[in-house]
């Protein structure tokens, strides 16, 4: 058990980068202004960009010796995190990401919590916010249970213990305890890294309202796609690993859509049954316009004041976050089922281990 007494522990901070020329810079200019008076160093983790991310961080560290550029060959996030954790002399490992804002305070706020929660992983909830239309209407589907799953991190208001938090503030001792971040979750590694710390104690994971920090998502229809397709497939690995924990909110999609397709297959061989199957799949593609619009109109008053950060004239209609939220809400299971079922014939099926 770490002392409370113990003010300002040595931190590092860890940003694994690939093609972020546009952000980082600005990321770790606000992170070396902090008021901490600990942080000791920011290593950037770079999967071979190639963009000008490795040039403006070799630039900043020809400033200021805090700022090390670290190359990662296997260019996953899992394996720079652990690149970064082997380099790093900080008695408190911080991961941050490039594209996401932080309050001026993230530092002092990861850190009080840390030392006064006592949990292993401290963060706050992940908010999002947006520069353009698409990007508001992800924002959007992401205060649904649809957009999601019910995720405790989700909820910007929360305090309390939660299965997974968004980034991360640990001990570094805690993370080499464990053997830091599994190499083979191409994604999904902080949920992962968090099962292996809740089988150390159910309070190992703590969220807190007071940690600022503000999450821009993808930018366009085939990256959410891409994204969550991913998200399926580490989530698979995930459960595989961590058979004892059930875990169904990763599994929802899985077991939502591959029941629905169990009961039309069923339908098609024995017509004579009746199986409703017509209403579930037409309430399957109209719920999600519903859903939209009931989200849309409890957040209507809040949306553009605490999410939008684009131009002014720049905001879309009500009709268009209204439609891009329904397809993204449809989108967002679909997608995370379909690398789910990818991964599953990937590893039973087929046997193949590499990524």
């Amino acid at each position: 058990m770490i002392s409370v007494n113990i003010k300002h522990p040595t931190v590092t901070l860890a940003i694994p980068t690939y093609n972020e020329s546009l952000t980082v810079e600005n990321v770790i200019k606000k992170f070396l202004a902090t008021e901490y008076s600990n942080l000791i160093e920011i290593f950037v983790a770079d999967g071979g960009s190639t963009d000008d991310t490795q040039m403006i961080v070799h630039n900043l560290s020809l400033v200021e010796p805090r700022v090390k550029l670290i190359h990662n060959p296997l260019k996953i996030q899992a394996a720079g995190k652990n690149l970064i954790l082997q380099e790093s002399t900080g008695e408190i490992f911080i991961i941050a990401d490039a594209h996401s804002d932080y309050a001026p305070d993230y530092i002092e706020k990861c850190v009080e919590v840390l030392l006064k929660s006592e949990a292993l992983n401290v963060g706050g909830a992940q908010r999002f916010v947006a520069k353009t239309p698409f990007q508001v209407s992800v924002a959007l589907a992401s205060k649904s249970f649809l957009g999601s799953g019910g995720a405790k991190y989700r909820d910007p208001d929360y305090n309390g213990y939660a299965d997974t938090v968004y980034l991360g503030c640990f001990w570094r001792k805690t993370l080499l305890d464990v053997s830091g971040f599994d190499i083979s979750q191409f994604t999904n590694e902080d949920a992962e890294l968090n099962q292996k710390l809740l089988q150390k104690s159910q309070k190992a994971i703590y969220i807190s309202s007071e940690i600022g920090v503000w999450y821009y998502p993808r930018k366009t229809w085939k990256s959410i796609c891409i994204q969550y397709f991913k998200y399926g497939r580490g989530r698979y690995l995930t459960t595989v690993k961590h058979k004892s924990n059930f875990q169904l909110r990763g599994k929802l999609p899985f077991l939502v859509i591959s029941s629905t397709g169990l009961i039309l297959l069923i339908d098609i061989i024995f017509p004579q049954l009746g199986l409703p199957i017509r209403k579930i799949i037409l309430f399957s593609l109209f719920f999600p316009l519903l859903e939209s619009l009931r989200i849309k109109l409890k957040f209507r008053k809040k949306l553009k004041s605490e999410v939008w950060r684009g131009n002014e004239q720049d905001y879309p209609s009500n009709i268009y976050l209204w439609l891009f939220c329904a397809v993204i809400l449809l989108t967002m299971p679909f997608a995370h089922f379909s690398g789910y079922t990818y991964q599953i014939i990937r590893s039973r099926v087929l046997r193949i281990s590499k990524w």
